[in-house]
């Protein structure tokens, strides 16, 4: 009976390290954007040509801003999961789920890279 595997590989851990990288540079460029655009949404710009349309959607426009913000605020934490996660490919620990210990499967790792916890265990959990 083979020996259950305990950790990730180097060359895996580098493949992991590719893909996280990847997802961070989208990332911080997508929450740069969101961050332009909150700041841009206070100003009077030029295409602002319309004051009868801006009283109208000055209510729609706050309720933009709020979401834009939280979405802001989600891409922020998702970024800090990606860099977590980097950290945990340098202390060879990325892939362990931290309730069980078992390896997190390859495939959830690649869709969620920022994952700690197999699907099993994160279900227990709640």
């Amino acid at each position: 009976m083979a020996e259950e595997k305990k950790r990730y590989s180097d060359e895996e851990l580098e493949e992991f390290r590719a893909v996280i990288n990847d997802k961070l540079a989208l990332a911080k460029s997508d929450l740069k954007e969101m961050q332009e655009v909150l700041r841009n949404r206070n100003g009077n710009d030029v295409t602002d040509t319309s004051p009868t349309y801006k009283i109208l959607e000055e209510g729609s426009s706050t309720q933009t801003k709020e979401e834009l913000t939280q979405m802001a605020e989600r891409q922020q934490k998702f970024i800090r999961g990606l860099e977590a996660a980097l950290i945990r490919i340098e202390n060879k620990t990325y892939g362990i789920s931290r309730i069980s210990g078992k390896l997190i499967p390859r495939e959830r790792l690649l869709a969620v890279p920022h994952a700690t916890t197999c699907i099993e265990d994160k279900l227990s959990d709640k």
